[in-house]
């Protein structure tokens, strides 16, 4: 098979029948030998019916049923581990990123030798400026706690080689950042500029913002463990002086002690910053709970369109 295109589905209801048509006449401008994936992440609306209304129409259109919401991350694994194209289009549904990027993509990277990826980065952030400046917060500390360079801004939409994705696969992680293991995979990456629109309400709160910066460090960071080393170090060098201080002033200078205020204070502000970093200790000790249960990432419910 030429080419699969992967598309994740969640509230996606009023985009697919939309999404088909553009994605198809893209398609069919560089190949008939093509499939198009939609994995059901658990939309509570009639997303999944109207997928399998097209399959029975279009047997190129193939849906993954999960048992149940897994998350968007994994529900993007799930359908790269079932497409069978010797190229790999992977994008959102909700056409924020816009289907006919797979023209734009597929000319840059058949002009190019030696590529095996063409993925898009947003030229400027959708939304307002709290939008902006949290999107813009998140990639600067991933990167800041990151031994690989992750590019700012990147989106879905990402055409690639059969080789890459089958490496893309072999990490097994249930905790996963996928933005991470993009970049951790290697190969040779080309970004390009594109605009997307904002015309879909989010999905992703502002706990769920939150929570995925939580995952997506602790899941593909080891440095905040080395940081927490480095507190502690740091913290005992400085109270060692300081109790090397007020033995000084007793012994040769007879100053009592003093302080019970001050005393207080540092008990409750290194009683909190104790119980934070046990809290993120915690947090990897939960990841590798999690990761050597060794459970699936994801579970199919049931394939539309071929063998599981």
């Amino acid at each position: 098979m030429k080419l699969s295109i992967v598309a994740t589905l969640y509230h996606s209801s009023s985009y697919v029948d939309e999404f088909y048509e553009r994605i198809t006449k893209e398609v069919l401008q560089i190949t008939d030998d093509y499939e198009i994936i939609f994995v059901d992440d658990g939309s509570p609306d009639d997303s999944l019916q109207k997928c399998i209304s097209l399959h029975n129409k279009d047997k190129k259109v193939k849906v993954i049923e999960l048992s149940r919401n897994f998350g968007h991350h994994k529900a993007i694994m799930t359908g790269l581990s079932h497409a069978k194209g010797d190229f790999v289009f992977l994008i959102d549904v909700d056409l924020e990123e816009e289907p006919e990027l797979l023209g734009k993509f597929w000319n840059e990277l058949q002009g190019s030798e030696d590529i095996d990826v063409i993925y898009g980065v947003q030229e400027n952030r959708k939304g307002g400026w709290f939008e902006r400046w949290s999107g813009g917060l998140f990639w600067n500390i991933i990167n800041f706690l990151s031994t690989t360079k992750i590019p700012h801004n990147m989106i879905t939409a990402r055409l690639m080689t059969n080789q890459y994705n089958k490496e893309l696969l072999r990490y097994k992680e249930s905790e996963l950042f996928i933005g991470g293991i993009w970049a951790d995979a290697g190969f040779n990456q080309r970004e390009i500029k594109v605009y997307k629109s904002s015309s879909s309400t989010t999905t992703y709160t502002t706990r769920k913002k939150i929570s995925l910066l939580v995952n997506s460090i602790t899941s593909f960071s080891s440095k905040p463990l080395v940081y927490i080393f480095n507190i502690g170090l740091v913290t005992t060098f400085i109270s060692f002086l300081f109790i090397l201080k007020l033995v000084f002033d007793k012994v040769f200078f007879d100053i009592a002690f003093e302080g019970w205020t001050s005393l207080i204070v540092s008990v409750w502000f290194f009683g909190g910053l104790i119980i934070l970093l046990l809290g993120i200790i915690g947090i990897y000790l939960s990841k590798i709970f999690i990761e050597v249960k060794n459970r699936p990432y994801s579970i199919v419910r049931k394939f539309y369109g071929g063998n599981s």
